[in-house]
């Protein structure tokens, strides 16, 4: 049966691998202004993937893109950064 979590396993945060698609080919200027992720640029749109820490990180990641006049076409995540707390061995 599995444990509960204790309170400070339950308060860890931990940052998740994100795939944003934004429409069009986005130039290495505006690339730039995403420090941390990689970017693959198609011909009808540009692919970001990358870490990103927290739920307030990632509404900074898309009102970036919304404030670079850059339209989402698709957010997913891809899973965690490093192991989940439930993934720990019972103590």
């Amino acid at each position: 049966m599995p444990r509960h979590p204790t309170l400070p396993e339950r308060l860890r945060v931990v940052a998740s691998e994100y795939e944003i698609r934004v429409k069009g080919r986005v130039g290495k200027s505006l690339l730039s202004r995403f420090d941390g992720f990689d970017a693959e640029v198609e011909p009808a749109e540009t692919i970001l993937r990358g870490s990103v820490s927290d739920q307030a990180a990632l509404h900074g990641v898309l009102d970036r893109i919304q404030g670079l006049g850059l339209e989402l076409v698709e957010l997913r995540r891809l899973g965690k950064s490093r192991d989940k707390p439930d993934d720990d061995p019972p103590a």
